[in-house]
């Protein structure tokens, strides 16, 4: 019997969890080739890239080997006895000091590998409050011990390390800007523990937005391609056998709805997290809600366009900035803001530092903010 971990009432992400006895749950669990002439923070195209026939059968052959199944270790301290919550018990009991024994918890996922000599990227939350994480590559005699080089939260995206005595076969990074709704794509991963799976099927859709316990994924893939627990951190592949998205999540209530996590989110700091870095976000402050016809009736609104500021965190680039609960912010310098969406979208592609103007809407008048984004506090 599998279980998670962080159950959700829509969607599950796709780590696959398990204690020592198959039941219980964890925690949802570098530098790229140095080549003569090459950026060696630059992905490099992998050696065997699938071409001629492009089939489906070509891409997992070539691009099996990169894919790697990780597993993890957790140590929690929660007690399962239900004797500690039984209120006769702590009656009669309760002034006893009783010692709470770790709890030892696995925990399956996927990643692929982007460098020669070792670097892999996965999912943060495949490897998340992991106090042991080996990596198994075909071809290794045994699972290679990994570090965690960099992690960011909030993107959900993690780099590791192995060491091995020879060079690695590797994944290139696709452009997932090209894909199209419709394009086949193939998957291949670790479901439920079952090594190198591969399954296939077509963006579904592009730009989803949702929301997994306290992360919020802003700009997801999705495919109806297979995606089950285990499945997360491995690659989602275009026909050129190009990594343009990694598999993340599942609708758990539905069948063939999955989301990954597009190449175009993962460019933009891969660097950073090879580094070690700390993945900058660009941040305000602000609590927003879209606006409907009653709320832009009560605001004298001629539109429902806009987001409708509901919170101001102290102490934030909005706060020092004068931002108001009830203001609605209708512009970022000159970009229309027309939902909360559009303004969490242009600032996560503005920088830290830098000054814009916002105009809102204040009791009936438009009015000119300055303000200075700021970087969002660590979770």
């Amino acid at each position: 019997m599998f279980n998670w971990k962080r159950s959700l009432l829509f969607t599950v992400l796709a780590a696959f969890v398990a204690s020592v006895m198959f039941t219980g749950g964890c925690a949802l669990a570098g530098r790229l080739g140095l080549n003569s002439g090459r950026n060696p923070l630059t992905p490099q195209i992998a050696d065997a890239a699938p071409v001629g026939t492009n089939t489906v059968a070509d891409i997992a052959s070539q691009a099996g080997p990169a894919v790697v199944k990780i597993d993890t270790v957790l140590l929690s301290n929660s007690n399962n006895n239900p004797f500690f919550n039984d209120p006769f018990f702590r009656q009669f009991f309760g002034g006893m000091s009783f010692q709470i024994q770790p709890q030892i918890e696995h925990g399956i996922g996927s990643g692929f590998i982007i460098s020669k000599d070792g670097y892999i990227l996965t999912n943060d939350h495949v490897i998340d409050g992991a106090e042991k994480i080996t990596v198994t590559i075909q071809g290794q005699p045994k699972p290679l011990p990994a570090k965690v080089v960099g992690a960011d939260y909030d993107l959900d995206l993690a780099v590791l390390k192995v060491n091995a005595n020879h060079p690695l076969p590797t994944l290139t990074l696709g452009n997932s800007n090209d894909m199209r709704v419709g394009d086949w794509v193939v998957a291949i991963g670790n479901p439920y523990g079952l090594d190198h799976t591969v399954t296939v099927g077509v963006i579904s859709a592009k730009g989803r937005p949702i929301n997994i316990g306290n992360r919020h994924y802003k700009n997801l893939l999705q495919t109806d391609a297979s995606i089950n627990p285990g499945n997360s951190g491995g690659p989602l592949l275009n026909l050129d056998g190009q990594v343009i998205g990694i598999n993340t999540a599942v609708a758990e209530q539905a069948q063939g709805i999955g989301f990954a996590i597009p190449t175009s989110t993962v460019q933009q700091v891969l660097n950073q997290l090879m580094k070690g870095e700390t993945v900058a976000h660009p941040w305000l402050g602000v609590q927003m809600e879209p606006i409907n016809q009653q709320l832009a009736d009560e605001l004298g609104l001629n539109s429902t366009k806009g987001a409708l500021v509901v919170g101001v965190v102290p102490g934030s680039p909005a706060a020092n900035a004068g931002l108001q609960q009830g203001d609605v912010i209708i512009k970022f310098n000159d970009q229309a803001v027309n939902s909360p969406d559009d303004l969490a979208n242009i600032v996560a592609g503005s920088k830290e530092g830098q000054r814009v103007v916002l105009t809102i809407y204040r009791n009936g008048q438009s009015r000119y903010i300055p303000i200075i984004v700021g970087q969002a506090p660590p979770q």
